[in-house]
């Protein structure tokens, strides 16, 4: 009974900051997850955004052309709930700030009491000087320097799924991507808003064209494990006040 609350008070704090995670997966690769309706996931939220008020398409008689199609057998570009299309993933950010302020102020002030109705004499010691009853002198310095780089270059091709239809026409898209090499797994997610008339004739998007974009690359294994500070460490971080 005693070992097993030891081992209970010992996995606890394990199981509180995740390394029960960690520690399932020693001598295995990271487990990959199974393809699913991105609808169906637990932070799926329909998107609801300003629209304008409907309007019927224009109906044409005797044509062979549907609206919205540009080819004469059938448009194929992604248009539909369950449609498929490549967004084209390409960042190549590069930013540099640098700031300094510099602050500097000096200040002297002398106050005396010569003469005030002749009772000075009295209130004053023989030894003070009432011309000098009080002097100050204060000086102020604030040296301040700031610099900020940041680098990221992201370049990829991912195919997203049209998981909903507004009433306006523009599509909301939803992808993920998982690529393992060898003990580590690279994850790349894409959500976001596109204009029918932004999606080229191949069937792919930039994404700068994708408003609300939501976009995350990261990756779980041995290499993010030893690029992430230790638990302890993080949890000193946070409660240390200096």
């Amino acid at each position: 009974m005693k070992r097993r609350l030891v081992a209970l008070v010992i996995l606890l704090p394990l199981a509180g900051c995740g390394s029960l995670e960690r520690l399932s997966r020693i001598g295995r690769n990271p487990e990959m997850s199974q393809v699913t309706d991105p609808t169906a996931a637990a932070d799926y939220r329909p998107v609801t955004m300003p629209m304008p008020a409907s309007q019927d398409p224009p109906l044409a008689a005797n044509s062979l052309w549907r609206p919205g199609s540009r080819t004469f057998l059938r448009d194929q570009r992604a248009a539909q709930v369950g449609d498929l299309i490549t967004i084209l993933v390409s960042i190549d950010d590069n930013a540099q700030l640098q700031n300094r302020t510099q602050r500097e102020r000096d200040g002297t002030d002398t106050m005396g009491l010569p003469q005030f109705f002749g009772l000075q004499s009295r209130w004053l010691p023989r030894a003070a000087s009432p011309e000098t009853l009080l002097s100050a002198n204060g000086n102020q310095t604030t040296d301040g320097n700031g610099t900020m780089r940041r680098t990221e270059t992201i370049a990829l091709r991912l195919a997203a799924t049209v998981t909903q239809v507004l009433p306006n026409g523009n599509l909301v898209v939803s992808g993920r991507q998982e690529v393992r090499v060898s003990a580590e797994l690279r994850e790349l997610a894409v959500r976001g808003v596109i204009r029918p008339q932004d999606i080229a004739s191949d069937n792919t998007i930039r994404h700068d064209r994708l408003a609300e974009a939501r976009i995350t690359y990261g990756g779980r294994g041995t290499l993010s494990d030893l690029q992430q500070p230790r638990i302890g460490s993080q949890l000193l971080d946070a409660l240390l006040p200096f």
